[in-house]
């Protein structure tokens, strides 16, 4: 987490929103064989918690139930150059969105993680523009049951929420419509658009 506090956006509203639309991110855990990182589709439960799951080899899996972990996840991002500034004075950076979240690991049961993987294959399918959804009645029983016994579910009950999005705040109005156009016209529309809407240009 950026330590200006400048970059700090306290809506809870909006860091569910953007773990929702982002969808995916990393779980780090220490292990007694070391710091381990896992990649993994994230899906909120609306309550304050975050479920994932991970292969039954992976490194972690056999590490998590009971453990403290930190979830990130990574939104938008561009390189800003100091060309976009009025004052020739400056150095480059980097404006970016991200979320950390740090909460204690559960293991699921066969049920919970049956829920989990239909509910994340439902959301996504829904934004699929072409076709009918799959959905999971499309797996024979067999194939299922072969499927749910080499992963493994987790739910995180999420104790903190940190967020840094870095948007230019700390730069005047004028150089921030200057970086988001720029951002822009160099294809990183995402962060473009956020800078405007959430970093004061508009």
């Amino acid at each position: 987490m950026h330590p200006n506090p400048a970059f700090r956006h306290a809506d809870r509203a909006l860091l569910d929103a953007l773990l929702d639309q982002v969808g995916f991110g990393m779980v780090f855990a220490a292990t007694p064989d070391g710091p381990r990182v896992a990649h993994v589709p994230l899906l909120s439960t609306g309550d304050g918690a975050v479920q994932f799951h991970l292969a039954r080899g992976n490194a972690l899996t056999k590490h998590l139930d009971g453990a403290t972990v930190l979830i990130v996840v990574n939104g938008p991002d561009g390189y800003v150059s100091p060309r976009r500034y009025a004052d020739d004075d400056q150095v480059p950076t980097w404006n970016y969105v991200a979320l950390e979240l740090e909460g204690r690991v559960r293991r699921m049961d066969g049920d919970g993680l049956l829920g989990q993987i239909t509910a994340l294959s439902d959301k996504h399918e829904a934004r699929v523009r072409d076709g009918e959804p799959w959905t999971m009645d499309k797996l024979s029983p067999a194939r299922l049951k072969g499927k749910m016994a080499a992963i493994v579910g987790f739910e995180v009950e999420v104790l903190a929420w940190r967020e840094t999005l870095k948007l230019s705040q700390n730069k005047s109005a004028e150089d921030r419509a200057s970086a988001a156009a720029g951002l822009e016209g160099e294809g990183s529309r995402a962060i473009a658009q956020l800078m405007r809407t959430l970093g004061g240009t508009e």
